[in-house]
């Protein structure tokens, strides 16, 4: 089996992916790659497969899964599966991009923390017993990659190009997974690319928002494991 590449989302490192390189360890090589060097999805997409394995399975969650549109949009002869997670194949609103300026002029100004706990991170998840420990693991992510590449990723979504024209031309076995409860990136973001892609498989995973794979890892586990074909 080719190796599983794995994109986080904005302002998350290897830690949003925990549970399934946990759980999938052993059985599929695992490769993590940061998003977080350019500001442009483009130049982010070709820096994945400047260091990607030569063919690989890709999963890509939220700006993730912005990026790997982009990576099988550049090199799909190079991409055996794909998994879109919380994730939006349209170009950024006008009004959400300008919404970006305060938080990154905030940003700036060294108040990273209060940015990530006051405007994003409430949007993010569901109800729930982990709600508040996948929060502040959120936070421990968001601070540890720092202010510049919160612009740097920032920059990035406002220019990101709508895919859902190359999205009709993905021919590769398609995860379309989400959490039930994702405000940011709504059910019909996902039943969109779900009409886009050729045999897409849809998942809505019950009690989770924006990040199902902290939310509710093992739903997300056996969603992978039967993508991969390995369950």
């Amino acid at each position: 089996m080719n190796p599983l590449v794995l994109l986080p989302g904005m302002m998350c490192d290897a830690r949003l992916y925990g549970p399934q390189i946990k759980a999938l360890s052993g059985r599929v090589t695992i490769h993590f790659a940061p998003i977080t060097g350019h500001e442009t999805v483009e130049a982010l997409a070709a820096s994945v497969l400047d260091h990607a394995p030569r063919r690989f399975s890709l999963a890509g969650l939220s700006m993730g899964g912005i990026v790997a549109m982009e990576v099988i949009r550049q090199a799909p002869d190079r991409v055996e599966r794909l998994a879109l997670l919380d994730t939006n194949p349209r170009a950024e609103l006008d009004e959400v991009k300008q919404r970006r300026e305060p938080q990154i002029e905030k940003v700036r100004a060294g108040h990273l923390r209060e940015v990530m706990r006051d405007e994003l991170k409430p949007n993010y998840l569901a109800d729930g017993p982990k709600r508040q420990e996948v929060l502040d693991l959120c936070m421990d992510m968001a601070l540890d990659l720092g202010p510049e590449v919160f612009e740097r990723q920032s920059r990035a979504l406002q220019s990101r190009p709508d895919q859902q024209d190359a999205l009709k031309s993905v021919s590769v076995p398609t995860l379309v997974l989400m959490g039930e409860e994702d405000r940011l990136c709504p059910r019909d973001r996902h039943e969109l690319m779900q009409s886009l892609i050729p045999n897409a498989r849809l998942e809505i995973v019950s009690g989770a928002g924006h990040l199902p794979t902290l939310e509710r890892p093992d739903t997300v586990n056996n969603a992978f494991k039967t993508w991969l074909e390995l369950s």
